[in-house]
């Protein structure tokens, strides 16, 4: 009887038989792998290790990937801005109709705002606001409106509240978010409507709890210090 190559033992080391010889030591024989057998564990066993790999690798990629899909809000033209004078929309009651300075060499803007029912006539006198500067002119029911006067809303929209600049923030500086406040060329409107930038960036403005406006979480700042709102935490600005 030829000599088994491989075995196994069960409780005792295995013993190779030789011709005529016998034991009465109990054993229990395994057969060897087959080539296919092993080169299908071999396989298995790559197909385990190319797994753990490509999960690292995706997990070392998600970050980087997560801050290339926020948009960039240095391409919208947010500027501090006072209102010189403000009054009713003469064809639309929801409306007012306002001159604000954002110093600029030819005067005042005009821009039409959906606030009298949240905002009393003679607080808009004089305020201090922020406008978004670079967005096409739109015709507001015969009045050509020149930008968006920033406001924070709740959820159901029933509580409206412009944005703040701070005392000391200066007419048409452009605000920025977090800490540098270095910002390349806004983005021309044209390309803000073609590329809906606004539409980008306007999910991701915010006030926080401590009444700061933001975006992304950075506050947003003038020379003065941060933006603030009255009252509405945590809510939606546009």
């Amino acid at each position: 009887m030829a000599a088994l190559a491989c075995c196994r033992t069960l409780g005792t080391a295995a013993v190779k038989l030789q011709p005529g010889m016998r034991s009465s030591t109990r054993v229990a024989w395994a057969p060897c792998p087959t080539q296919r057998q092993l080169a299908a564990a071999a396989a298995d066993s790559y197909r385990q290790r190319r797994s753990v790999v490509l999960a690292a690798a995706e997990t070392e990629v998600a970050a980087p990937a997560a801050a290339a899909s926020v948009p960039d809000v240095t391409k919208m033209d947010l500027r501090v801005g006072r209102i010189v004078s403000c009054e009713k929309h003469p064809d639309a009651d929801a409306l007012y109709v306002e001159q604000i300075d954002v110093g600029e060499a030819e005067g005042p803007r005009t821009i039409v705002s959906g606030l009298v029912k949240y905002v009393p006539l003679e607080e808009m006198q004089d305020r201090s606001v922020v406008i978004i500067a670079n967005l096409k002119p739109r015709n507001m029911r015969g009045v050509k409106s020149n930008g968006m006067v920033l406001c924070a809303s709740n959820a159901e929209h029933t509580e409206v509240e412009p944005l703040s600049p701070p005392e000391g923030a200066a007419v048409g500086e452009r605000v920025w978010f977090g800490d540098n406040a270095e910002q390349g060329e806004p983005a021309k409107p044209n390309q803000v409507d073609k590329k809906k930038m606004w539409e980008e960036v306007q999910p991701l403005l915010r006030t926080d709890d401590a009444l700061v406006a933001g975006f992304n979480g950075s506050p947003m700042m003038t020379s003065g210090g941060p933006v603030t709102v009255a009252s509405l935490g945590g809510a939606s600005i546009s």
